[in-house]
C-alpha cells in the first residue's frame, strides 16, 4: 500500500515538516520518532510511505520542528487516513490545521447542540479511481446540508439545484467522493448550503472559486484533498440564554431545592422563549461539615464529584414501606413550600432517604454492568473521593491533617481502608453513579432540544478537599488565594483556597487540569472560567492575614531597593514602611471612644507617639482568633476591625519568595503611612505604583498565561467563556483574543476605567454580555442603590429625559435588557431574575430577596430560590411569547 503525503507549508530557515501518527511507521504516537518530509519545491513538502496491505485506518498530524525542538503543532483533531477498495496508491493533499478564525463554531456548543445531527449518513465508501474532497463546516444547521457546486456537469454547472450533497458522517467534516471518469479536470467549484428537506439554496460560500487541477498518478489511485474550511457568508451567529443556579430552580417535584431533573423543565422554558443557553453555577460536592456553611458552591471537596443534593430521589426507586413513603412526601411538601433553601434539613433528609433506598435496592445497582463500568472509568478520582467522604465523617472533620494515620494520602493504606469499609464506600459510589446518570440524561435532553449547557469552573480548590489530600504537591498549601480590592469589597477578597503550584503541574503536562476539564465536558457544552485572571497571576495572601489588602500578585516582578532608588527616586525605609504604621494622632480614627483601652490592651508605646502591636496581636489571624472567643457585641466587632485595619496600614510588602524585594501594597494611597510622605515622595510612589500594577508585568503575565491556557483549553471541545472582571492587565485581552475566549461584558462594570458605563454597541463579538451576575444585585436592586448613578444612567444610557423613577419599573428593565440583546456579543445570558424584571406580574415584589451572593461576606448562606415554579413560568404564555419575539427581533 503506497501513500503519498503532500502539504503546502512555508517554514522559516532551519525548520522542517514532520509527520507523526498512531502507526509504527509514523512513530506509534511518539513525536520523537516522527518522520521528516522532503521539501519538493519551495513551500511544498512530500513523503511516500509503503505500508503493508490491509493497514487499517489511522490518525496522523504534521509538526514543525528544528534540530532541537518541536516548534508548532496543528490545532484540533488529527487527520485520519481511511483505506479504500482496490486502490493502487493514495495521493493525500492535506492542509496545515491552524486555529480557525471562527474557532468557537467548532466547539461542542455547535457540533453537539445547536447544529446537532442525530441521523447522520453511513460512512463514505472509497474506491480506486476516485477523488475525495472534505471540508470543515460546523455552521450548517441541523435542518441543512452542505453541497458542492461547480462548472463541471457532475457538479451542476453552477446550478445550485443540481449541486451534489456531501456526506455528514463525520460532522463537522463533510466529505464527497466522485469517480475521475465522471469529471473533467481541472474544474472550479464552491460549497453551498441547502435546505435539507427541499434542497433549496440558502447560501453560497464566500471567497474566490476553488480549483481542482490534480491529475491522479494511476487510474486506480485515490486522490484525497482534505483540510479545507467552509467560508461562511452568513451573518455572525447570536443567541440569548438564562442563568440560574441549580439549587435556585423551583418546580412542583422538588425536595426543597432544585435538582438535575429540574433542568429539563428549564430547557423546555428556554425552547418556549427562543433561548439557546442555560448557565448554572458549580455543581460539585461541597459537603464538609454537614451544615449550612457547605452551601458555598465554590468550595468543593472534589473537583470531580457531583453534589448529592442535586439527586432526584424518585429516580432512585420507591420505598416499599408505606409509612416511610408518606413521611418523605410530607417532608418534601413542607421543604418545597419554604421561600429559600433550608440547606441542612434538605441535605439531611435526602441523605436519609438515599440510605434507605440503598439498603432496600442498592445491591441490584451494584451488580449491574453499567454501575461497574462507571466505577472502572472513574476510579482515578472516585476511589480516593469515597475514602475522603468516609474518613471525613468518621473523624468529624474534613481537615485531613487531623486524620491520624490517614493524614497523608497513601494509596496502599487507602485500598486497605476501602476494603474494610466497603459498604460505606459503595454507598458513595452509588450516589455518584446516579448523579452522573441523571446529569448525563439531562444534558442529552438539552442537546436534543438545541439548548447548550454552560457550567462553571472555580479558580480555586478547598484546602480541605480530596484533591489537596491526594495531590498536595500540586498546591501551595502555605498561602491563600483571593482578589485585590474592587467594587465588591474594598478590603479585597480572601477565599482561603491554596494557590496552584504551576511548575509542579507542568511536570505531567497539566494532567490534573486536563482531567478536570474532560470530566466537566461530559456534562457541559461550554464553561465559564471563574476569575480567568488567576491564570495570568493570582492574588496570594499570607496565611496569617485575613484581609485581601495584604496580598501580592504571584508570579510577579517585585522591586529591589536599588531599583526603587535608581528608577523612581524612592528611598524605601524597610523598618517603617513594611510594618504597621501606628501613630498616636490617628488612633482615635480607628478606636473612637475605646482608644485608651485599645492602647492599654493591644499596643506597646514607643518613642515620639509611635506604637507597635503586642506580639499576641501582631497578625490579623491572631486578632481574628482572639475575638472569635470573645463576646459577640458591637464593641468587640469595632475593636477587631480597628486592629485588622491597623495591620493593613503598610506601604510595601516583602515578596514571600525573593526576600529583600518588595511589592507596593495595593490601594496604599488610602493608608496613613502614605499620608505621612512628602508630596514629592507621594509623586514618586504613585509613579512606581502605577508602573507596577498597570505596566510592569504585561509581557511577563502574557507568557505565563500562554504557557498554561492553550493545553487546558484544547483538552476538550467545550466553548470557553472567561470571567475577566476586576483589575485587568493590558495583556489579558491579547491572550483572550489569540485563544478566542469569550469575555464577560457588564454595562455597570465597564472595562474602560475612563467610562462610567459600558457601551453595549461596542462590545466585542466574542463576548458574553449580561445585566448582572450571582455576585451582585439584579437590575432592580442596583437601580435603588445609588441615586446619582441611576440618574446618570437614565439620562445618558437610556436617553430618557427628566428625573429617573425611584424604582426600576418594568419598562426600564425591558429597555436595559433590550440594550444588551442588541449588542454585538455572541451570547446574551441574563439571570432569570432580570428576565422576569420586565414583567410587573411575574417579578418578585422585593428585589433584595433575589440576591444570590455577597462577595464581601465569606460566610454568606447561598439559599436563594425562585419565588414561582417553572411550571407557572411555562404557563405564562403571553410573557413567553413577548420574550420570544423580543429575542428574535434583536437578531438572536
Amino acid at each position: 500500500m503506497k501513500l503519498n503525503f503532500n502539504i503546502d507549508y512555508r517554514t522559516s530557515w532551519g525548520e522542517s515538516i514532520y509527520l507523526t501518527g498512531d502507526i509504527p511507521a509514523l512513530g506509534g504516537g511518539d513525536e520523537s520518532k516522527a518522520v521528516k518530509l522532503n521539501l519538493d519545491r519551495p513551500g511544498f513538502w512530500t513523503l511516500t510511505l509503503e505500508l503493508p496491505d490491509g493497514t487499517q485506518a489511522f490518525n496522523y498530524n504534521y509538526l514543525v520542528r528544528n534540530d532541537h525542538d518541536t516548534l508548532r503543532r496543528e490545532w484540533g483533531v488529527a487527520h485520519r487516513f481511511q483505506p479504500g477498495h482496490e486502490v493502487q496508491s493514495y495521493e493525500l493533499y492535506d492542509r496545515w490545521q491552524d486555529q480557525p478564525a471562527d474557532k468557537p463554531y467548532y466547539s461542542a456548543v455547535f457540533t453537539d447542540c445547536i447544529n446537532r445531527r442525530d441521523h447522520r449518513d453511513e460512512p463514505l465508501t472509497l474506491h480506486g479511481g476516485q477523488l475525495e474532497l472534505s471540508v470543515l463546516a460546523p455552521m450548517v444547521g441541523s435542518d441543512e446540508v452542505l453541497a458542492i457546486c461547480g462548472d463541471d456537469e457532475m457538479f451542476g454547472e453552477w446550478d445550485a439545484s443540481k449541486a451534489l450533497v456531501m456526506n455528514d458522517c463525520n460532522f463537522p467534516e463533510w466529505r464527497i467522493a466522485v469517480d475521475f471518469k465522471e469529471i473533467h479536470v481541472p474544474f472550479s467549484y464552491k460549497f453551498v448550503i441547502l435546505d435539507k428537506a427541499t434542497r433549496s439554496l440558502l447560501a453560497w460560500e464566500n471567497g474566490e472559486n476553488r480549483v481542482m487541477n490534480i491529475v491522479p498518478e494511476h487510474k486506480n489511485s485515490l486522490v484525497s484533498i482534505s483540510g479545507m474550511r467552509f467560508i461562511n457568508s452568513r451573518p455572525a451567529w447570536h443567541c440569548a440564554g438564562v442563568a440560574i443556579p441549580v439549587f435556585s430552580v423551583r418546580t412542583e417535584d422538588d425536595f426543597g431545592v432544585g435538582d438535575f431533573f429540574d433542568l429539563k423543565k428549564m430547557v423546555d422554558w428556554a425552547v418556549e422563549t427562543g433561548q439557546k443557553f442555560l448557565q448554572i453555577l458549580p455543581i460539585n460536592d461541597t459537603t464538609m461539615t454537614h451544615t449550612w456553611t457547605d452551601s458555598y458552591p465554590y468550595n468543593a471537596n472534589s473537583t470531580f464529584a457531583l453534589h448529592p443534593m442535586y439527586l432526584r430521589l424518585s429516580e432512585l426507586g420507591e420505598l416499599t414501606d408505606v409509612y416511610r413513603r408518606e413521611y418523605y412526601e410530607n417532608l418534601r411538601r413542607e421543604l418545597n413550600a419554604l421561600p429559600t433553601v433550608d440547606y441542612e434539613r434538605v441535605n439531611n433528609a435526602k441523605r436519609e432517604y438515599i440510605r434507605e433506598i440503598y439498603a432496600q435496592a442498592g445491591k441490584k445497582t451494584l451488580d449491574s454492568l453499567d454501575f461497574k463500568n462507571f466505577v472502572s472509568e472513574n476510579e482515578y478520582w472516585l476511589k480516593p473521593y469515597a475514602a475522603f467522604c468516609v474518613l471525613r465523617d468518621i473523624n468529624g472533620t474534613p481537615e485531613f491533617g487531623k486524620w491520624g494515620e490517614y493524614a497523608v494520602y497513601d494509596a496502599e493504606k487507602i485500598n486497605d481502608f476501602i476494603s474494610s469499609h466497603i459498604d460505606e464506600i459503595n454507598l458513595v459510589y452509588y450516589i455518584q453513579y446516579h448523579l452522573d446518570r441523571q446529569m448525563r440524561q439531562v444534558h442529552n435532553y438539552a442537546g436534543e432540544h438545541g439548548v447548550a449547557f454552560k457550567g462553571d469552573i472555580p479558580i480555586g480548590i478547598s484546602r480541605d478537599s480530596a484533591d489537596a489530600w491526594i495531590n498536595p504537591r500540586l498546591f501551595n498549601m502555605d498561602c491563600q488565594a483571593g482578589a485585590p480590592p474592587d467594587d465588591f469589597s474594598v478590603l479585597g477578597q480572601n477565599w482561603g483556597f491554596p494557590t496552584y503550584n504551576w511548575e509542579e503541574m507542568n511536570k505531567d503536562g497539566f494532567a490534573w487540569w486536563k482531567s478536570r476539564f474532560r470530566k466537566m465536558a461530559e456534562y457541559f457544552d461550554a464553561y465559564r472560567i471563574d476569575h480567568v485572571l488567576g491564570f495570568f497571576r493570582i492574588w496570594q495572601i499570607p496565611m496569617d492575614a485575613v484581609h485581601g489588602l495584604l496580598g501580592v500578585f504571584n508570579p510577579a516582578l517585585p522591586f529591589s531597593p536599588d531599583e526603587l532608588r535608581n528608577s523612581y527616586d524612592f528611598w524605601i525605609n524597610v523598618d517603617v514602611q513594611t510594618r504597621p504604621y501606628i501613630r498616636d494622632y490617628f488612633l482615635y480614627d480607628f478606636f473612637g471612644e475605646d482608644t485608651d483601652e485599645a492602647k492599654r490592651r493591644f499596643l506597646i508605646a514607643k518613642d515620639n507617639g509611635c506604637y507597635e502591636l503586642r506580639p499576641e496581636f501582631d497578625t490579623q489571624r491572631k486578632v481574628a482568633d482572639f475575638f472569635a472567643l470573645e463576646a459577640k457585641n458591637e464593641k468587640n466587632t469595632r475593636l477587631c476591625n480597628a486592629l485588622l485595619g491597623l495591620i493593613d496600614d503598610v506601604l510595601f510588602i516583602e515578596d514571600p519568595y525573593e526576600k529583600g524585594k518588595y511589592h507596593p501594597r495595593i490601594s496604599a494611597q488610602h493608608t496613613y503611612i502614605y499620608r505621612s510622605l512628602t508630596d514629592y515622595e507621594k509623586w514618586c510612589f504613585n509613579r512606581l505604583y502605577n508602573d507596577f500594577y498597570y505596566r510592569r508585568h504585561n509581557d511577563f503575565w502574557y507568557g505565563k498565561a500562554m504557557w498554561k491556557l492553550p493545553p487546558l483549553l484544547d483538552s476538550t471541545s467545550m466553548l470557553t467563556c472567561a470571567e475577566d472582571l476586576g483589575m485587568i492587565p493590558d495583556c489579558v485581552p491579547a491572550v483572550m483574543d489569540r485563544l478566542q475566549m469569550l469575555s464577560l461584558e457588564i454595562q455597570r462594570m465597564p472595562k474602560d476605567p475612563q467610562s462610567e458605563f459600558g457601551n453595549t454597541w461596542a462590545y466585542p463579538y466574542l463576548s458574553v454580555c449580561t445585566t448582572s451576575t450571582h455576585d451582585m444585585g439584579g437590575i432592580r436592586q442596583w437601580w435603588e442603590e445609588n441615586r446619582d448613578v441611576t440618574q446618570k444612567y437614565y439620562n445618558n444610557m437610556l436617553h430618557e429625559q427628566g428625573e429617573a423613577p425611584q424604582y426600576a419599573e418594568p419598562w426600564i428593565c425591558d429597555k436595559i435588557l433590550t440594550l444588551n440583546l442588541q449588542s454585538p456579543s455572541m451570547l446574551a445570558i441574563f439571570p432569570l431574575q432580570d428576565w422576569l424584571s420586565m414583567n410587573g406580574v411575574l417579578r418578585r415584589q422585593d428585589p433584595r430577596e433575589e440576591l444570590i451572593n455577597i462577595p464581601a461576606n465569606p460566610r454568606h448562606y447561598w439559599r436563594y430560590r425562585m419565588h414561582l415554579t417553572v411550571e407557572k413560568l411555562l404557563a405564562a404564555t403571553e410573557f413567553n411569547k413577548y420574550m420570544r419575539d423580543k429575542i428574535r427581533n434583536c437578531g438572536r
